[in-house]
């Protein structure tokens, strides 16, 4: 059974935001495959927080 994994990356800074996510994206094992990306913003107080909810989980070997 594949076990679906979650990571959420948040910033109120768009550049460090994309950061972020491309850090994680980056850091991910070879066997590792992105299954979802949501994505959300929000207003906090004058700004701005990006949100990004990553579904992602290991690839199983073809039979």
């Amino acid at each position: 059974m594949i076990t679906p994994k979650f990571k959420v990356v948040t910033s109120t800074a768009f550049d460090r935001f994309e950061e972020r996510l491309n850090e994680f994206i980056e850091s991910l094992d070879r066997d590792e495959v992105v299954v979802e990306v949501s994505f959300q913003t929000c207003a906090v107080g004058e700004s701005v927080e990006y949100s990004a909810l990553v579904q992602y989980q290991k690839a199983e070997a073809w039979s």
